[in-house]
């Protein structure tokens, strides 16, 4: 009795443990088809977008592990380390079970070389890195045929909405990947029509609308008049004709 129990135990952790995974992994294929070419999530400084990546990568990857050990613990089918490994070499289910192990290879080839990625150089890293991409409908290939119960019901529901979310995702980047270079080249336009404006207007208000300054007037004098016209002073021409008389 007790031994059935355990067994349904680890049927049931097996089978939730590989949902989870499932959704941890969509959301990773998620963030990295949405960040962009600097690393940035809209809405995110480029650490926040590396940091969220890297703790939901590190999360699928313990479900994973999770999943696949309680699945070979598991007494109702028998599945050795070697079927875990080594793709398609399961006598349950080869080929979805097979899919599994290509998925956990590439996730391993993945973490590998993160870890190694200072000796083996970036442009290497990078080409497998690329597998990341590779990893998630494989993953999901293996999910649903190798679960009954992902074939109806709510997980069902829960596998299309991960298939759903990883669709809408591509669509967003292809849309933005192709609208970005009219983007910039709008931008482009306008601040070289912004810098001509300024330019213009510069010379416009040195030499004048048609190359000439502008009138220069004297400013206006206030305060007491001269001595030489203060009131009751006679002018020159008054004082001559005064001494002739």
């Amino acid at each position: 009795m007790n031994g059935i129990a355990s067994g349904t135990a680890l049927w049931y952790t097996s089978r939730a443990t590989g949902v989870v995974a499932l959704g941890l992994l969509t959301l990773v294929m998620v963030l990295g088809i949405v960040v962009n070419r600097q690393g940035r999530l809209p809405g995110l400084p480029r650490f926040g977008a590396t940091s969220l990546h890297r703790s939901v990568s590190l999360l699928a990857v313990a479900f994973v592990g999770l999943h696949v050990a309680t699945a070979m613990a598991d007494p109702y089918v028998s599945i050795g380390l070697a079927a875990a490994i080594v793709p398609f070499a399961s006598h349950y289910e080869p080929f979805w079970l097979g899919l599994g192990a290509v998925a956990l290879d590439l996730m391993a080839a993945l973490i590998i070389t993160s870890l190694l990625r200072g000796r083996i150089g970036r442009r290497t890293w990078r080409a497998v890195h690329w597998a990341a991409y590779a990893t998630w409908p494989v993953a999901f290939a293996h999910s649903i045929g190798a679960s009954t119960d992902m074939q109806t019901g709510p997980l069902l529901d829960a596998g299309i909405g991960c298939a759903a979310a990883v669709a809408a995702a591509l669509a967003w980047r292809i849309v933005s990947s192709r609208l970005a270079p009219a983007r910039a080249h709008r931008a482009a336009r306008i601040l070289a029509s912004a810098e001509s404006r300024s330019r213009a207007g510069l010379r416009t208000g040195t030499h004048g609308p048609a190359g000439h300054r502008p009138a220069q007037h004297a400013p206006a004098q206030h305060g007491p008049l001269p001595s030489s016209t203060a009131p009751g002073t006679p002018r020159p021409d008054q004082r001559i004709t005064a001494g002739n008389r």
